[in-house]
């Protein structure tokens, strides 16, 4: 309130022609002097004087007042003491974030479980411990199976008996029933012996997960000895809230920052929307695949997912912070070149992460204040309020 009546004080004294603030013609045709202005501030005087730290107010003429209501000009000096930012107003997509939170989870479809289909006893073990990791074809464990014994020597019975030969066949077919490994077929074709002790082998490359198997143990047919899991791509198991639902569509490209790693992001994607909803957290689970070729991520790791959801394709648009809002009004501050800032009233539009729409009101290419807009406005405002007050009344 002070500072509004010493405005209204400053532009009475300007407009009752006060003894002490005469008009100043100008040698450079600039017109006479209206009044003088702090160059660090937004403080104005009818008379010449010198601010707190010694330095003149500067001159503000009537060529000034000419330009646009509200126009400022700035030296270099105050610009860059002010830290002015601009940007060129640009098209691009308005996206913007959907966070989620949620863990690390093995890939489903990437496990592979070792339950043999008849029973044995284990010989040796050659993996014998969880985490290590194998290749396929790698032995797991050789065992020994009376089942399968008397099916190899049915197949050496049938090959050495003519009559019988035609059942040959049936016992190889037995053998690939019960899952017994090429390699343990292809053996039995060129010895021709019956074998007490067959390898198992790893069906596919991974990383001993799980491991019941112990060497002597007797296992029956069904018995899980070994699950192993892939881990070059895992899962991050996400909550999203029911009001996002809607944004999310498969395929989307999600950063991921895990708690693990501070300051680190890594790139997925959205893989699968659950159909269920949690009735008491009102959020659904959403399926995202990340990458692991280093196998940094493990299992029930806290991760925060960021969803881009894509609001508007290639539109005007400017940072969020270049937007003034008065609460009646929304503006910019446009850089006219040599130090002059044009405020310009906006039509917003669909806002997302740091850039806002542009409906109205700008054109590609202007360049907008993005930093030191609230200093440069104020003055702004002033200079507006002083040119009303000093502009010549119309008579009709």
């Amino acid at each position: 309130m002070i500072r509004i009546f010493k405005l209204v004080l400053l532009v009475l004294s300007i407009t009752i022609g006060t003894a002490s603030a005469p008009a100043v013609a100008d040698d450079g045709g600039k017109g006479k002097v209206l009044f003088y202005r702090a160059p660090m501030s937004s403080d104005v005087s009818p008379t010449p004087k010198k601010d707190e730290m010694g330095m003149d107010y500067i001159p503000v003429y009537e060529s000034d007042a000419k330009e646009k209501v509200g126009t400022v000009k700035l030296s270099a000096e105050r610009i860059q003491k002010l830290g002015v930012r601009t940007e060129a107003v640009e098209r691009r997509d308005i996206t913007h974030p959907v966070h989620a939170l949620g863990t690390i989870q093995i890939d489903e479809t990437r496990q592979t479980v070792i339950a043999p289909r008849f029973e044995g006893w284990i010989q040796k073990l050659s993996v014998n411990a969880t985490g290590q990791k194998v290749k396929k074809g790698d032995v797991l464990f050789d065992f020994y199976s009376p089942q399968l014994l008397q099916i190899e020597n049915e197949y050496l019975v049938s090959r050495s008996d003519m009559p019988a030969m035609k059942n040959s066949g049936g016992s190889l077919e037995k053998l690939r029933t019960l899952a017994v490994s090429e390699e343990e077929i292809q053996r039995l074709q060129r010895d021709k012996t019956a074998s007490n002790s067959i390898a198992i082998r790893a069906p596919a490359d991974g990383t001993v997960m799980e491991k019941t198997a112990i060497e002597g143990m007797k296992f029956s047919a069904g018995d899980t000895l070994y699950r192993l899991a892939d881990l070059g791509n895992v899962w991050v198991v996400a909550n999203v809230f029911e009001h996002d639902l809607s944004s999310i569509v498969v395929g989307q490209p999600v950063k991921v920052t895990i708690h693990a790693y501070e300051g680190k992001f890594f790139e997925g994607k959205v893989e699968f929307i659950y159909p269920d909803l949690n009735k008491d957290t009102r959020a659904a689970k959403v399926r995202i695949e990340l990458p692991n070729a280093d196998e940094l991520f493990r299992k029930d790791m806290f991760v925060d997912a960021t969803i881009d959801v894509k609001e508007t394709d290639h539109v005007l648009a400017v940072p969020v912070s270049a937007v003034l809002n008065s609460g009646k009004r929304q503006s910019v501050l446009v850089d006219l070149g040599d130090g002059k800032f044009q405020p310009q009233s906006v039509k917003t539009g669909k806002r997302g992460g740091d850039y806002v729409e542009i409906l109205d009101g700008l054109k590609e290419g202007d360049r907008v204040v993005t930093s030191a807009n609230f200093l440069i406005d104020s003055e702004s405002n002033l200079r507006a309020a002083l040119q009303s007050f000093t502009a010549p009344e119309v008579k009709p």
